[in-house]
């Protein structure tokens, strides 16, 4: 995530209603979403107004900041305005831009998981199963009093969450500046350790090759993947996932290129029984 410095403070100037605006810009995260940045527009997006006060006299930051944010980008939205918070707090102080993407990203994998478990296998379901019951008993306004509970918990957890990110972020701002760097590093390594367990889990690269050998007399089929797990687990999805990587930031490919290139390179390579 490049070499962390500390940027120049400023005087802050947003205030407790631009942070409330930013929690309400989050319900609108996923509808721009998509295979390439997924949550990357939608997250520019709900920050865009308050990095427009923050940077009212440089144009050119403020177009360089938001473009900086529409990369690659998943969390749950439920917990997602507790980084915002953060983000813009420490946007907002003049902390160096390295620093917040590295707390971004940190904080991406752990709020994903605690969001998913709170509101896609908690909550939804507990709510259905009351409420389906009294559904199937003939109660027709059943799905209403679902609808509510649930907007009214989450709507409840953004806010939450949100106001926490704030005072994490002024925290971090106020008596912790000069610990910056090892907080930045060590959220470096956490997110590094994220987007490699994203690596292994979604990328699948798996080689057909096998040999035979004899050994006291009887034959063996020996996979060659099998001995690269050995060697190394996981070997070829992390080195496809830093050959991408470089594609994206030293050559400059855009999604679409790079999805072609997969998607020939995985048939032709399928075809010859190289790959299986």
């Amino acid at each position: 995530m490049g070499v962390l410095k500390m940027a120049s403070s400023r005087k802050p100037v947003l205030t407790k209603k631009d942070y409330l605006n930013s929690i309400l810009r989050s319900y609108v995260l996923q509808n721009a979403q998509n295979y390439g940045t997924m949550q990357g527009t939608g997250m520019a997006n709900s920050i865009m107004p308050q990095l427009r006060k923050i940077y009212k006299d440089d144009d050119a930051e403020f177009k360089r900041v938001t473009t900086s944010n529409l990369e690659f980008y998943n969390t749950n939205p439920q917990p997602y305005p507790f980084v915002t918070s953060i983000m813009l707090a420490m946007y907002d102080s003049g902390q160096d831009e390295n620093d917040v993407r590295a707390i971004k990203f940190a904080l991406m994998g752990p709020l994903a998981g605690i969001g998913d478990a709170l509101s896609q296998f908690g909550l939804a379901p507990l709510f259905s199963s009351i409420f389906a019951s009294l559904a199937l008993q003939g109660m027709t306004w059943a799905p209403i009093p679902f609808i509510l509970c649930l907007f009214g918990i989450t709507f409840g957890v953004r806010m939450l969450m949100g106001y926490l990110g704030w005072k994490v972020g002024t925290s971090i701002i106020d008596t912790l500046s000069d610990r910056m760097a090892a907080i930045a590093d060590v959220a470096s390594m956490l997110g590094l350790t994220v987007i490699a367990g994203l690596s292994v889990s979604f990328v699948k690269v798996n080689l057909a090759w096998q040999y035979t050998q004899v050994i006291k007399g009887k034959t063996q089929v020996v996979a060659v993947q099998t001995i690269l797990d050995k060697i190394m687990p996981f070997m070829l999805p992390i080195a496809l996932t830093y050959f991408v990587y470089w594609l994206i930031t030293k050559k400059k490919w855009t999604i679409y290129k790079i999805v072609i290139l997969l998607f020939v390179a995985g048939v032709l390579l399928s075809v010859l029984g190289i790959l299986k």
